[in-house]
């Protein structure tokens, strides 16, 4: 989807905080996984297993793979083609590294490496509920689960964008890519000016996770997510609801 939308700004101004929400889909979650326990579909343990699975997981494997693609070409058009092959390069099989040595239908998927150029700029997301490729880039931020995102990127992608901090030149398009049960997205943003030379763990390092979901570029000197301000939400939904 690209933005064909002028919106005017002030670019001067500091990141807007978002409001920190407590996801439906997290209330829903905790609910059918208790059903499912007291129906026997799955034990307590398979599901302590699978957490403290999840819980390793990061974006570095993600970042590997982009850093990985900048130094090899032929890697790169490897990640353009077939992403879930790709990922095997980086430590990922999506078939047999989840503990239940066949994956599960939200973590199997077809994923998808966007290329950015220097005139088109990729941004991910699920307006649908929260679709991730966590196998290679770990769990996904609050913020991207939130309504606030979802529904605003589709529709002002360059606006939410602008509130990431992250202001594009007008003559660049956005594309947002929306996530699914089948085919998640990783982003493989332009390696940046003044890292020429360095290694492949080097350019690792500057690729974040805000780089790989398209809502940050990397930058030499960057290798952590910058953390937005967070307003509290004036009605919280809580768990015990």
């Amino acid at each position: 989807m690209s933005d064909h939308h002028d919106h005017d700004h002030d670019h001067g101004h500091k990141p807007a905080p978002m409001v920190d929400e407590v996801s439906h889909f997290e209330i829903l979650e905790m609910a059918v996984r208790e059903l499912a326990i007291e129906k026997g579909l799955f034990t307590a343990e398979d599901h302590r297993t699978w957490v403290e699975y999840v819980h390793t997981l990061g974006p570095t494997p993600a970042a590997r793979l982009v850093a990985k693609a900048w130094l090899d070409p032929e890697y790169k058009k490897l990640c353009e083609a077939d992403g879930v092959e790709a990922s095997k390069a980086v430590g990922v099989n999506w078939g047999t590294s989840p503990p239940t040595q066949f994956g599960t239908p939200s973590d199997y998927c077809n994923l998808r490496v966007l290329v950015d150029t220097p005139t088109v700029k990729h941004v991910v997301v699920c307006s649908l509920c929260s679709c991730y490729p966590r196998p290679i880039l770990g769990q996904s931020p609050e913020w991207y689960r939130t309504p606030n995102y979802r529904r605003r990127l589709v529709r002002w992608p360059r606006q939410v964008l602008t509130e990431f901090g992250l202001q594009l030149p007008s003559e660049v398009t956005i594309r947002v890519a929306d996530s699914n049960q089948k085919t998640r997205y990783i982003v493989m943003p332009v390696r940046p000016e003044g890292t020429e030379g360095w290694t492949e763990d080097q350019l690792t390092e500057i690729v974040t996770r805000d780089c790989l979901i398209g809502v940050a570029v990397p930058k030499p000197g960057i290798t952590t997510n910058v953390k937005l301000p967070v307003r509290k939400a004036i009605h919280p939904v809580h768990h015990d609801h």
